[in-house]
């Protein structure tokens, strides 16, 4: 096979081995992790591991790139938020979290717009480079500390936290529109789950919890008091 038919053949594999059996079933989903090419949001050196079922260190070794948060999140971890998440063409997203920009590229695939807030500078510049060679305009990175939210942007339809938080902060869960969403994955190793946050009112909010995952730490998220007795 020539190497364009081996890239395809792996992206069907994730597709249909990793993603559909994680109850990612939409069409229009699924059609979108067909066209939009997740190797050229993977770094160079980690090119033959863009369709494998594990989470790809961005920056450094590998686990400095674990411990930092400096990866991208497994295919069917993307896929099923995406897809959980129930982004509309109308709707205005902001991203905790960049990475590569992969995730701010799907998004912006299903939404009117994104902003996307990286702390690292050279994640900023690398998903910069990548989204507009992906040739997305409706995703904007901006090198900042998202774990304050981005409150000077009035609210947001859906908030994606791309990465793990011990909880979700009320700061962020006020900057929802009403009716919108947001989904992070909380807890601490071993056991995190992918929360999703629905704003009902402006104090009222419902909570679904409906499957497990791990992720690496996002930074600057408040952690729990640990005491030693």
């Amino acid at each position: 096979m020539t190497a364009p038919a081996n890239l395809e053949h792996a992206r069907f594999n994730m597709i249909e081995q990793q993603i559909r059996p994680w109850d990612v079933l939409d069409l229009d989903i699924l059609s979108l992790l067909g066209t939009l090419h997740r190797e050229d949001f993977v770094p160079a050196a980690h090119k033959a591991l863009a369709f494998v079922d594990m989470q790809i260190p961005l920056l450094g070794s590998g686990d400095e790139a674990m411990q930092s948060g400096w990866c991208m999140l497994e295919p069917k971890v993307e896929a099923r938020i995406l897809q959980d998440l129930h982004v509309k063409r109308t709707d205005k997203v902001l991203e905790v979290g960049t990475g590569s920009g992969y995730m701010a590229a799907l998004l912006a695939a299903r939404a009117q717009r994104v902003i996307s807030m990286e702390i690292n500078p050279d994640l900023v510049a690398l998903a910069r480079a990548n989204l507009e060679n992906a040739g997305i305009t409706n995703a904007q990175v901006r090198q900042a500390d998202g774990s304050q939210g981005l409150a000077s942007e009035g609210a947001f339809d859906v908030i994606v936290l791309s990465g793990s938080v011990a909880e979700v902060p009320h700061n962020l869960l006020a900057q929802l529109k009403l009716g919108g969403r947001l989904a992070a994955i909380v807890g601490s190793e071993p056991m995190m789950r992918a929360t999703f946050i629905t704003r009902e009112s402006e104090s009222t909010y419902t909570t679904t919890q409906p499957w497990d995952t791990v992720a690496p730490r996002l930074a600057h998220f408040p952690e729990p008091s640990r005491f030693s007795f």
